[in-house]
């Protein structure tokens, strides 16, 4: 039950249940008193009767009457009082002097009154049809007033302790509903924060203490990741920087090691020659590799933005891939060359040829000398000759295009696949056929630029059969 509902209901019931407590007490009290009150009427009446005979005795109203015989009815429980037709009191229990207003002494006459504290009743005493006097008797309901302060004390005493059972029960289950788990939350954030764990099935209740309960445990997985994330981070940038320092301070050396050589006046004109195309070579390499940690660094800044232009598909990627064909067949590779694209792009033009330049760099290095490279450009594997099947499986998109670079060899296993795109990651850790090898980062670069162009890319390998890094692209969307 939601929380809500929960202190709605709890709230309805703090109103009503001390009321309903009250009016049922109230009811049974109640209908005790009533049978009471019918049992007592009778009772007095009885007692009134005997009363009644002595009192209504003519002589009692004549001048010096004995009022003995009266008296003997005074008791803590029976007041009797005797008037003249005038008003004079004649007798009272408690003795008084003087007259009763004949207004208020006629009033209420053969009317056995019941109030509060006790029981009246009033009637004139005839001789020969002529009214002598009036008598009135009082009946004291002591007992009766005692049981009704002994009653209200216990209903008192009852009212008091249904509040406190049910404000008592309210306490209890608010705490366990709300203060409890809430202690129970605010303990798990501060072990969190202390970067400790406290288990806790807080999160599988069904109310809002548990949905935020919940969401913290997600924030803490969210967290966790983060910490993780900025922590693999972090090993990639030391070993990035480890692996960068050792990768340049080979060439490096090597140019340092041939401009000291050129010192030697005793080369050759062809030597001199040699030593420097050496070093321009080994400087453009180490431009590369510093050209790719610069790129790969922009792609991770968070405030990088992609500008894209607009292109017509069969054109930008045919010229694209046009050149590549010649630089292969110059490497030593076979290669070929395939376009089947319709519709507009939104590319950035000069990513895409890093994007191309990069597949094409990883080709060439773990292609055996001879071997062969086919590049495409496709939106329609099905009806595409030299796109073998364990590629065509992977091409299950449509509306876009497919960028993919093919090479022969013998394949790699599913585990390194997924392992290419990671930065600094490299097959073989020795050195490639050509006797150096890059900095890591092209396919990682790759797969960023891709992913910015809102596109997917991956690697798929069989044994054997070689190896193909497969890029898709969105179509541009029509707007109507």
């Amino acid at each position: 039950m939601k929380i809500r509902t929960w202190l709605l209901l709890t709230y309805l019931l703090v109103m009503l249940l001390p009321l309903i407590g009250v009016y049922g007490l109230y009811l049974s009290i109640n209908d005790y008193y009533q049978d009471k009150q019918v049992a007592e009427y009778f009772e007095k009446r009885n007692m009134l009767n005997p009363i009644k005979k002595v009192v209504s005795q003519s002589k009692l109203y004549e001048r010096n009457a004995d009022f003995s015989e009266v008296a003997s009815f005074d008791s803590n429980e029976v007041q009797v009082r005797l008037f003249t037709s005038n008003g004079q009191v004649l007798y009272a229990s408690n003795p008084i002097t003087g007259f009763e207003n004949r207004k208020l002494l006629y009033r209420g006459l053969y009317e056995f009154k019941q109030n509060y504290r006790s029981f009246t009743y009033k009637e004139p005493v005839y001789v020969k049809g002529e009214m002598v006097g009036i008598y009135e008797v009082t009946l004291l309901r002591k007992e009766w007033v005692e049981q009704v302060n002994t009653q209200m004390y216990i209903v008192g005493a009852g009212i008091i302790l249904l509040l406190i059972i049910i404000y008592g029960a309210i306490v209890y289950f608010l705490n366990r509903r709300l203060n409890r788990p809430a202690k129970e939350l605010m303990l798990q954030m501060k072990a969190f924060a202390k970067g400790k764990n406290v288990p806790s099935t807080l999160h599988e209740k069904k109310d809002e203490l548990g949905e935020l309960a919940w969401s913290f445990q997600v924030m803490q997985q969210e967290i966790e990741h983060g910490r993780k994330q900025i922590q693999r981070e972090q090993q990639q940038k030391e070993f990035m920087i480890a692996s960068l320092s050792h990768d340049l301070k080979t060439p490096l050396t090597s140019i340092q090691a041939y401009a000291e050589g050129l010192k030697n006046n005793h080369l050759s004109q062809g030597e001199q020659q040699d030593y420097l195309n050496v070093i321009i070579h080994k400087s453009d390499f180490m431009k590369q590799m510093l050209d790719d940690l610069t790129m790969y660094t922009l792609l991770q800044s968070p405030s990088y933005e992609l500008h894209t232009v607009e292109v017509d598909g069969n054109e930008f990627f045919d010229m694209l891939l046009a050149d590549y064909e010649q630089v292969c067949n110059e490497k030593g590779f076979s290669a070929q060359t395939f376009v089947q694209v319709e519709g507009l792009y939104q590319v950035n033009p000069k990513q895409m040829m890093r994007v191309v330049d990069n597949l094409l760099a990883n080709a060439w290095q773990y292609t055996e000398q001879g071997g062969e490279i086919i590049m495409s450009a496709i939106e329609e594997p099905t009806v595409l000759r030299p796109c073998p099947n364990w590629i065509k499986y992977y091409l299950t998109k449509t509306n876009g295009v497919y960028l993919i670079v093919q090479n022969s060899g013998e394949g790699i296993s599913a585990s390194q696949t997924h392992q290419l795109f990671e930065p600094m990651y490299q097959l073989d850790q020795a050195r490639s056929q050509k006797g150096q090898r890059g900095a890591g980062l092209g396919l990682s670069i790759v797969k960023q630029i891709i992913e910015k162009h809102g596109g997917e890319v991956q690697v798929v390998s069989q044994e054997k059969s070689g190896t193909a890094i497969i890029c898709w692209l969105p179509k541009k969307e029509n707007k109507k």
